[in-house]
């Protein structure tokens, strides 16, 4: 079993920057892979970010790649995830999830954080 608590979100302007951590409960976290949703109002939840067990293997969606850095720290139990270049269509509440497995998956996660909302203005 694990636990997720997300942290980091607020109001940010267009161009500026965030970043997100997700701590995790466990004594085994470095063995669940991690992965980043967000979800906006009338939108399905989608990934944005995924990470493996050791962080050598990454995936990110098309809207998000180059502007923002999933990244974990195993020894803390916190995975983040540093969003740069903020747009206002990146206003969504964010999910970080974990689920068993070596790999960045974009699926089938079993453990999610409540969320936290995040906010960019034009």
């Amino acid at each position: 079993q694990v636990q997720l608590v997300e942290s980091g979100g607020g109001l940010v302007q267009a161009g500026g920057s965030l970043r997100l951590s997700c701590a995790a409960s466990g004594r085994t976290f470095n063995r669940y892979a991690m992965g980043w949703f967000r979800q906006a109002p009338g939108k399905e939840r989608e990934v944005v970010a995924a990470i493996n067990w050791s962080g050598g293997s990454t995936y990110y969606a098309d809207s998000v790649k180059g502007r923002f850095t999933i990244s974990r720290a195993n020894a803390k139990n916190t995975v983040y995830l540093q969003m740069s270049s903020l747009k206002p269509e990146d206003t969504a509440v964010y999910f970080c999830a974990a689920r068993s497995g070596n790999y960045a998956y974009t699926g089938g996660y079993d453990y999610w954080g409540q969320g936290t909302q995040v906010t960019v203005s034009s």
